[in-house]
């Protein structure tokens, strides 16, 4: 009878402690997966097992860590509750999910966290109630690291410490096997960075997260020197030297860098009510002299606007930086050489102006080491005009009339100015917004939106252009935007064209990346329509045509652009129009890289 008790006892036992061991990990995997999709029809199974590994070792090391299996699951299991409902606010308003960059993005995150609606699904309701589910569960377990009869309380200790260093080795051994072509190749694993949000549901949100690591740092270009760099760019040295940086015709130079401005139309056909961009499409049609207009390829989508500056201002590409990675505030830590220290060398006065928080991206920091003198944020704005939350696109507009009408001499000014009006999100009402803009057979609130929004840019930028065709001095505006909205605002058109935002081809992939861009002014230049480019030419161009004299780095990536007018972190487009990704021509632009880490990395 006692061996009978004895037998129960231990089977009580074992259901009350191992079982929940071994389950609960996976059901955390399978709880924090099932927040953004249905990981049985998106996983392969191996992956899946892949995963479950990760969450059962974690379980392991948290109980060495705590000495009590309860605590560790209940650490487990919250953590990932919370981790996986950010990652889903995060995948909602940017389209992209946590990448282990967003730390240095913390700051500016929580900035404007505020801002956006924070509304829970079904689905993401019963997540959390799993998880709860879970945490009271996970009051049975009673396992605990004891005293042990045989070993003293440091002996105890010790193999508890041991037993952390050997999960952490397994932890960093795993991590490093994920890092490898044959895992990659063995398990069927995704592994097209550009994407990340099918990385995460394909491979899975922490496998996904591990495989990221790798790229947190900036390697040095294959034959990387800094005397090679000097030789890459001595031809084009010895033009500047030849070129004198004087010259009697320095128009201001205003660029607008509209945030989340773009022409959705590109991903396919939807009819509106009314035009949401008139003036725009009335420029990419060629209907406005001296103007050049396209389409600019840039490499974030629905979030990283400092990105897409980046890119401008330096003529640096984001294909050899770590995707998801921030500049701003993880590389630019001293002066670089960009198309505001140049305009400063030619004896222009330098503006940046963004009407939100300085802090923001680091800006208030970086902008004086890539060269402006003078900075405007949102505390340089008295009683602005606001759309919604945000200062309007006319209220920078007129902020920049004011200094042009205040500025002494003949002394030529560059601008550059971020706006915030068209900043997600866009699904919340306000007594100064009221949506103009339909979709036919579309009841889309936030699509509806964002083209209203859009409308009213249009005619602020109208109204710019205008005044500045009407002044005494040589001006130019270049005009674009810094990515296009979240898939959140887009996916009605895709549905409109029989198309699954999850299942892209490549082409269609390409256009979430496109935004209008013209360079027009008031001086005669040629007109141009349907110009493809990148931004990291486009401050090239803009020197180009306003006749000043270009640097020896800007003269490399004109002539770079000649033979691969696109170059993104996520694809290559040549002089015949044929598109690849950018790890395909990696070999082919290996100057490239080599110029820009040496003046990223290697200056200073």
């Amino acid at each position: 009878m006692k061996k009978q008790t004895d037998k129960y006892s231990k089977a009580i036992w074992t259901v009350r402690n191992f079982l929940p061991m071994l389950l609960i990990p996976i059901a955390n995997f399978y709880l924090f997966e099932a927040y953004i999709h249905n990981p049985f029809k998106d996983m392969k199974i191996p992956i899946q097992f892949l995963n479950i590994f990760l969450f059962e070792l974690l379980m392991l090391l948290f109980f060495m860590l705590f000495g009590s299996l309860k605590w560790s699951l209940r650490f487990q299991t919250v953590f990932f509750m919370l981790i996986g409902l950010a990652n889903y606010y995060v995948l909602e308003f940017r389209s992209a999910p946590i990448m282990p960059w967003d730390i240095y993005s913390f700051k500016t995150a929580m900035s404007v966290a505020g801002n956006f609606e924070y509304t829970l699904e079904k689905q993401t309701v019963f997540v959390v109630i799993g998880f709860l589910l879970l945490l009271i569960i996970e009051e049975v377990p009673n396992l605990r690291i004891r005293k042990c009869p045989v070993l003293s309380p440091k002996k105890i200790y010790a193999i508890r410490a041991i037993s952390v260093g050997v999960c952490v080795y397994i932890l960093f051994a795993f991590t490093h096997m994920l890092w490898q072509e044959s895992t990659i190749i063995k398990f069927g694993m995704y592994d097209k960075l550009f994407t990340p949000t099918v990385i995460s549901k394909r491979d899975g949100t922490a496998v996904a997260f591990l495989m990221e690591l790798q790229y947190i740092t900036v390697d040095k270009p294959s034959n990387y020197s800094a005397d090679i760099a000097d030789q890459i760019l001595e031809p084009f040295s010895k033009l500047e030297e030849n070129n004198p940086k004087t010259t009697d015709d320095k128009p201001n130079i205003i660029v607008i860098m509209n945030e989340a401005f773009s022409d959705p139309a590109v991903l396919g056909a939807f009819e509106t009510n009314m035009e949401y961009m008139p003036f725009v499409h009335s420029i990419l049609d060629g209907e406005v002299e001296n103007t050049t207009s396209g389409w600019l390829n840039v490499s974030v989508l629905g979030g990283n606007t400092a990105n897409t500056e980046f890119e401008f201002l330096t003529g640096n590409t984001m294909a050899f930086l770590p995707q998801g990675s921030v500049p701003y505030q993880q590389f630019v830590k001293s002066e670089q050489e960009s198309l505001a220290s140049h305009l400063k060398s030619l004896g222009y006065r330098t503006i940046a102006m963004h009407p939100y928080n300085s802090t923001g991206w680091e800006r208030n920091r970086v902008y004086p080491l890539l060269g402006f003198d003078e900075l405007f944020f949102i505390r340089d704005y008295h009683s602005p005009q606001k759309i919604r939350k945000y200062v309007s696109d006319q209220a920078c507009y007129d902020k920049i009339i004011e200094l042009y009408e205040s500025k002494s001499g003949s002394t030529p000014f560059f601008i550059f100015n971020v706006t915030m009006q068209n900043h997600s999100s866009y699904s919340e009402e306000f007594d100064n917004f009221t949506p103009d803009i339909t979709v036919t057979d579309s009841k889309s609130k936030t699509l509806n939106n964002y083209l209203s929004l859009i409308k009213i840019s249009d005619a602020a930028l109208m109204n710019l252009i205008h005044y500045f065709s009407t002044v005494d001095e040589d001006t130019m505006i270049i005009f674009f935007g810094d990515h296009q909205p979240t898939n959140s605002v887009v996916s009605t058109i895709w549905k409109l064209n029989g198309k699954n935002g999850n299942e892209l081809s490549d082409e269609d992939e390409a256009k979430r990346y496109k935004v209008p861009f013209f360079i027009w002014s008031n001086f005669d230049t040629p007109t141009t329509t349907n110009a493809e480019t990148s931004t990291n030419f486009l401050a090239s161009k803009v020197l180009e045509l306003s006749g000043l004299p270009l640097y020896d780095y800007s003269m490399y990536l004109n002539r770079l652009s000649e033979n691969y007018p696109v170059v993104t972190s996520i694809r290559a487009q040549n002089s015949e129009g044929e598109s690849t990704e950018i790890k395909n021509v990696m070999g082919e632009l290996n100057n490239y890289a080599i110029l820009q880490y040496n003046r990223l990395f290697d200056q200073n």
